[in-house]
């Protein structure tokens, strides 16, 4: 169960990581990435929890599948990405336009504000990463370099742009912290979430602000 924990994390996706990729390919692109992508994350978050939770559900018994899908779907995370590709859709390019100073030129610099105050909660955390062992430090900094470049290189092919594909890389390297926790703590409330947590919020999750994006950015650059 405890793998199953780490799975969920690492299969869904950090909305925190993409909206970092996301401002980090705006500003040294020459174009931005595809306005679809937030999209994705919408839809990103869901499977890779699932799957993690349908393999711990074949190898004990006890819990609920439905529980965690039901949670999952009406999380707060998730309600407000849905909410907001609708308003999003229903309002248009001119609804945009008459909210933008309050949404799209504030960006910047609130998300600098809510990376400041989740490297404090990372920070916290740092104690336990030795409690965690190598082997799953090692694994939270070899994953998302795997799956950055796998997802990096998937994006190239799939056609996407530059900052585009290095975006998408940046969503396959991240690992949830926010939605992740809260499914996995109803379908397997035995598991060890400290594990889980530990090596996504304070290894992987500096980890591809620090190295990680512009990493999977400038392999997405050589391979456009």
């Amino acid at each position: 169960v405890d793998a199953a924990g780490i799975a969920a994390h690492y299969g869904s996706v950090s909305a925190v990581t993409f909206a970092a990729a996301l401002a980090f390919a705006t500003t040294v692109g020459v174009a931005a990435p595809e306005a679809f992508l937030p999209a994705l994350v919408a839809v990103l978050e869901i499977p890779g929890i699932l799957i993690a939770l349908a393999i711990a559900h074949r190898v004990r018994q006890g819990g609920s599948l439905r529980d965690a899908v039901a949670e999952v779907l009406a999380g707060s995370s998730m309600l407000l990405l849905l909410g907001g590709i609708v308003i999003g859709a229903v309002a248009g390019p001119a609804g945009m336009g008459l909210v933008a100073p309050v949404f799209v030129a504030p960006f910047a610099g609130v998300l600098v504000l809510f990376l400041l105050h989740l490297g404090i909660v990372a920070g916290h955390r740092l104690r336990e990463v030795r409690s965690a062992g190598p082997f799953l430090v090692g694994f939270a900094v070899a994953m998302p370099l795997a799956a950055g470049a796998l997802g990096a290189s998937l994006g190239t092919l799939a056609g996407l742009s530059v900052g585009g594909a290095a975006v998408f890389g940046a969503m396959a390297a991240s690992a949830s912290y926010i939605a992740a926790p809260a499914a996995v703590a109803v379908s397997l409330p035995e598991a060890n979430l400290g594990l889980a947590l530990t090596a996504s919020l304070a290894v992987t999750f500096p980890f591809n602000l620090a190295v990680g994006i512009p990493l999977y950015h400038a392999l997405a650059s050589r391979l456009g």
